[in-house]
């Protein structure tokens, strides 16, 4: 019991840390929306990355909170899983007619927009699957990390609860898939590059997936038919479509990785 108070204390005094931390901070005022987006995303990232090295330091520097072997390689692996991962939900519903691009716009800064996402793509896959995963992982196994981690990441998608059951499912998937891909490259760089192709591409060129309000989009899509093949308000985050994809890949990459991720638990 003693061990399982203090892994819950140090979890609950990494994320409150964190809450209050970012909640002090606001981003400086700018006349240009993608300028101001930047230091939206930069601050958040960097309160995260205070607070892990401190809670690293306060654990001796016992727990890797940033694994990341083989950068090239699992970079180019994370692009490719990603590319995957929202391609196939869009080519089917572009095939069975539930999505269809009806124009597009210049975005001006596009270049910063996607180093944005990218950002915030780092901030909540160090948040969840860094120190925090990490520890538990250390303390426990690989299964009560995932759980907890995957807990916490849904929460942050707190929108997902509103909208119905789909949609927390597909954010609870799509945590366990990015578990399964850190235990089985053993590198954070491959979640964080599937997890920024997805919201890059999805959200900011295709307009499928649900990001903050002020980001653009490149092209001008429309969902079209009944909403649990469309997701609704959520878009493809909403899709039951999107919750097959993500537990077929979670199969696919437990089977591939079956060594590395079973030898962790």
């Amino acid at each position: 019991m003693k061990k399982l108070g203090l892994t819950i204390l140090k979890a609950l005094l990494f994320m409150v840390g964190w809450a209050l931390l970012v909640s002090v901070l606001a981003a400086p005022k700018n006349e240009n929306p993608a300028v101001w987006r930047f230091w939206a995303e930069l601050l958040p990232l960097l309160c995260t990355a205070a607070v892990s090295y401190c809670f690293w330091l306060a654990e001796k520097r016992k727990i890797c909170i940033f694994p990341s072997t083989n950068l090239i390689k699992n970079s180019v692996t994370g692009v490719a899983g990603g590319v995957i991962w929202v391609g196939i939900p869009f080519l089917i519903m572009a095939g069975i007619g539930a999505f269809r691009i009806t124009g597009h716009i210049d975005v001006r800064g596009l270049w910063l927009w996607l180093v944005s996402v990218l950002i915030n793509t780092i901030m909540q896959e160090l948040l969840v699957r860094g120190y925090l995963y990490q520890m538990i992982r250390t303390n426990y196994n690989v299964l009560a990390a995932a759980c907890v981690s995957s807990a916490v990441f849904t929460v942050l998608h707190g929108g997902a609860f509103e909208a119905g059951l789909i949609p927390v499912c597909n954010v609870l998937t799509m945590s366990f898939l990015m578990t399964i891909v850190l235990e089985g490259t053993k590198s954070l760089i491959t979640p964080i590059m599937m997890h920024f192709v997805w919201n890059g591409i999805g959200a900011v060129i295709l307009g499928g997936v649900s990001l903050a309000e002020d980001y653009p989009h490149v092209f001008m899509g429309v969902f079209e038919g009944s909403e649990i093949l469309t997701g609704g308000n959520c878009k493809m985050e909403g899709s039951i479509i999107v919750f097959f994809i993500n537990i077929l890949m979670m199969i696919g990459l437990l089977i591939y990785y079956r060594r590395s991720v079973y030898k962790s638990m």
